[in-house]
């Protein structure tokens, strides 16, 4: 009993991970468009939950203010993700990108400082400080460049998953014993 359990348990999470590489294709291929759908719908959610807290404090004896402030607080959380999604991601965006670049400058300085110590990494050290550079300012320039770093990451999670749970499924039987 336990073993077909395990078994159904195992190729459902095949499906969520497969929907989870699936998911991470699409913000790969069509980061913004995806980001769009994620902010209306989670802004179309806050604005609901609002108005049902709004509903409830007008049906009650209108004595908890508590419900009416979450219900306003909710409703323009939501109207704000909806609406104002894109200049929330850029500016995150902005911000990671110059962060990177930053640091990639702190590094390229202290390649040259271990240049002058005749130390061997400061090579590797100037190739690496370069390359972060170069991906702050990828990142500065590619609007979708986080969202796809996000999605690169969530597909690379759903063909591990989906590895481990093959070979789980494959080794129930010396589990079992």
């Amino acid at each position: 009993m336990w073993k077909k359990f395990l078994k159904k348990s195992g190729w459902t999470d095949i499906v969520l991970s497969l929907i989870f590489i699936l998911f991470g294709a699409m913000l790969i291929a069509k980061p913004e468009t995806i980001m769009s759908a994620i902010s209306l719908i989670l802004g179309a959610i806050f604005v609901l939950i609002g108005v049902f807290k709004l509903l409830e404090y007008l049906s009650s004896n209108k004595e908890d203010k508590y419900l009416l402030a979450v219900s306003i607080i909710a409703i323009i959380v939501g109207i704000v993700i909806m609406f104002c999604a894109d200049i929330i991601l850029s500016i995150f965006r902005i911000l990671i990108g110059i962060w990177i670049i930053y640091s990639g400058l702190m590094n390229l300085q202290t390649s040259m400082v271990w240049k002058d110590y005749q130390s061997k990494l400061w090579l590797s050290t100037l190739i690496l400080a370069i390359l972060m550079i170069l991906a702050g300012i990828y990142i500065l320039i590619n609007t979708g460049a986080i969202l796809q770093t996000v999605g690169i990451v969530i597909v690379c999670y759903g063909i591990v998953d989906i590895i481990e749970d093959i070979i789980f499924m494959q080794k129930i039987d010396d589990y079992m014993e």
